[in-house]
């Protein structure tokens, strides 16, 4: 067989078998990071291999008996063996070549499913290593899925192995409560995947048909393994009965189709016809409706209608009635005001909807807007409308789905004259010559999320103390003092410039002392400086603050033209910030023969219309001055599985004790 014909197969049998391979080497070795290493090995004998001595006409046992001597011979070779690990090795040595699938290597994979899924993990490493360990996908494929690099997916995959290894995560099924809290995670992995691929977030591209075909497979699956779980088969019927629209959900540019005005024609017969046969299953295991059996019946009342009119939007409204009573979460609630303007008009919707606007879980959902000027327009308030869809193509990341909205918010008609802005508006207080860059930077923080909420293209005149004030409820209600009372001063600086009196009169100035922060205690910073995993600028900056005792905000301001590398400290007019030999050995390598610029800066150039002062962008790269916000957050993030509560620590902790 030639070689590229040799490659695919192994491709396809690795996508097809790698979950229970590596399911049954971590049962051997009780650590999911050496099984895949493990496994990963036989893949690579068999891409040596095969090629010269033909594909086994079992290609599937070939790879499942050599990952498990591979596992054979690390056993033996550990210096922690047991007497126990040895009988078991002797015992795989002489068993036969697998060539049937057992039940206790089903098992085996639904203890992978779970503890990949694990509740320990943060939702995003859940997602990777899934689609790593039982979609046989690689870091780049699982990348590309999700627009990200394939070094992001490989940090989070080795933390989240790292993370099961620390806090010994049994490879073991659990029983009664335990195993439901443990499904219902895995369901939500597999729909986040399934969703993901549904309605991409971002991107150019509505759909990623390759996440869906994933999460359906690791769906079925699940339900071979879980066959008496009735949320599982409702599970996989939602998905079926959704993914059966998807060559209807697009017109010939990619650009949106919404439900009602799709072709039926184009919807997957073969699909619906499994999802109510996974309908059917559910219904079957009985038990008290979950919420994936109710949200099944809503997508087999849809699949049922010959088309939109036929839609029982009633039945439809009941059922997302039930829904909310189970999960009460404003996304719900917003998913059933459609369905209520559908049944009972569009002012029974819209009192739903207003309802939910100064919800701080939507802030920044997209639907939310689009779903309001839908309401709107059919009320006959076109201008409002407008408003709601340009603000919904400003909070979504999809490019498709952007151009839509604008597209439908060019094409309603607004009569009367053209008013100022509150979008110009600030972009005119913003670009006054007397602003420096750090005012900017935080004024423009602030209005930035009043115009997110309230939309570019509301009359300026029309900007309320009321609407300020939910938009800070929303945003900033549970912010420490110091943050409310910054946001606070920026609307009222805004509105002396802009002529409107009492913008801020419903923020009241908020006292607060601050809060006195722990330093972390050598053993911690020793775990922390033993990440040589992390990315190079977040240990130089970490380095940095701790070995100067400077605040963050002073270390973050500095300038390559700042630095002296030779004495270790800053120019003398630029504060007294000096360092040791730990930011010594790093700083060097991090500034890479950079001459100008911050010396921290950003992962991305800014966009044409967020472009930053001359001050905070680098002439020699194009990429802008790293922001505290997000330096905080991926402190945060990396430290997360360092802090005994899980919640991370914070870089003013990294100042020394005095």
């Amino acid at each position: 067989m030639p070689e590229p014909d040799t490659r695919r197969t192994v491709d396809a049998v690795w996508k097809l078998e790698s979950a229970r391979i590596i399911a049954g080497l971590t049962r051997l070795v009780r650590d999911v990071g050496l099984a895949e290493e493990l496994a990963q090995d036989a893949l690579v004998a068999a891409l040596e291999q095969w090629p010269r001595s033909g594909v086994p006409d079992n290609p599937a046992a070939w790879l499942t008996t050599t990952a498990r001597r591979r596992a054979v011979d690390h056993i033996r070779r550990s210096e922690r063996l047991t007497r126990g690990q040895e009988r078991l090795a002797r015992e795989l040595e002489h068993r036969r070549d697998p060539e049937e699938r057992d039940d206790p290597e089903q098992d085996d994979v639904l203890r992978l499913m779970l503890i990949s899924c694990h509740p320990v993990l943060p939702t995003e490493a859940r997602v990777a290593l899934t689609l790593r360990l039982l979609g046989g996908l690689t870091a780049e494929e699982i990348g590309r899925a999700f627009l990200v690099g394939g070094t992001v997916i490989t940090r989070r995959v080795a933390a989240a192995k790292r993370t099961l290894a620390e806090r010994r995560v049994p490879f073991e099924l659990p029983e009664g409560p335990e195993l439901a809290e443990r499904l219902s995670s895995v369901r939500e992995v597999i729909y986040l995947i399934f969703n993901e691929g549904y309605s991409a977030t971002s991107g150019d591209d509505l759909i990623r048909p390759g996440l869906c075909l994933e999460a359906l497979r690791l769906g079925r699956l699940l339900a071979e393994l879980a066959p008496q779980e009735s949320e599982v088969h409702a599970l996989v019927a939602l998905m079926e009965i959704q993914a059966s629209r998807a060559a209807a959900r697009t017109g010939p540019s990619g650009e949106p189709v919404r439900l009602h005005e799709q072709n039926r024609g184009r919807w997957d017969q073969l699909l619906i016809r499994r999802g109510f046969t996974a309908m059917l299953r559910a219904r079957e295991a009985g038990g008290t409706p979950g919420p994936y059996l109710l949200q099944a019946a809503i997508a087999v009342c849809h699949a049922q209608a010959r088309t939109a009119e036929d839609t029982d939007w009633a039945r439809i409204a009941e059922l997302y009635a039930a829904l909310a009573r189970l999960l009460p979460t404003p996304v719900v609630q917003l998913n059933r005001a459609v369905a209520l303007g559908m049944a009972y008009g569009p002012q029974a919707g819209l009192d739903l909807v207003d309802s939910l606007v100064s919800d701080p879980a939507l802030r920044d959902y997209h639907l939310l807007p689009g779903v309001r000027g839908d309401l709107l327009l059919r009320l006959g308030r076109g201008g409002e409308a407008r408003r709601e869809f340009h603000r919904a193509a400003a909070l979504t990341g999809n490019a498709a789905e952007r151009a839509f909205l604008l597209r439908r918010a060019a094409g309603i008609a607004v009569d009367g004259p053209s008013l100022p802005t509150l979008g110009e508006a600030v972009r005119d207080f913003l670009g006054r010559d007397e602003l420096d860059a750090a005012t900017v930077r935080s004024y423009g923080q602030t209005l930035r999320r009043l115009r997110l909420a309230l939309g570019e293209e509301l009359p300026l005149a029309g900007l309320t103390a009321e609407q300020v004030s939910r938009v800070f409820a929303a945003s900033w209600g549970g912010a420490a003092a110091g943050t409310w009372n910054r946001h606070r001063a920026a609307v009222r600086s805004f509105g002396a410039w802009a002529s409107l009196d009492g913008l801020a009169a419903g923020l009241e100035r908020r006292a607060g002392t601050r809060a006195r922060v722990r330093a972390l205690d050598p053993e911690e910073l020793g775990a922390l400086w033993g990440r040589t995993d992390l990315p190079l600028r977040e240990r130089t900056l970490w380095r940095l603050l701790h070995e100067s005792a400077a605040g963050v905000k002073a270390v973050l301001a500095l300038d390559v033209e700042d630095l002296d590398l030779d004495d270790r400290r800053v120019r003398p007019d630029r504060g007294r910030v000096s360092w040791r030999s730990g930011a010594a050995a790093l700083l060097p390598e991090l500034l890479a023969g950079r001459t100008r610029g911050p010396v921290f800066l950003s992962d991305r150039r800014p966009g044409p219309a967020r472009t930053p002062g001359p001050a905070d962008l680098c002439p020699e790269t194009g990429r802008r001055r790293l922001s505290y916000e997000r330096a905080e957050y991926l402190f945060k993030a990396a430290t997360r599985s360092l802090d005994p509560a899980h919640e991370g620590w914070t870089l003013r902790q990294l100042k020394p004790r005095p």
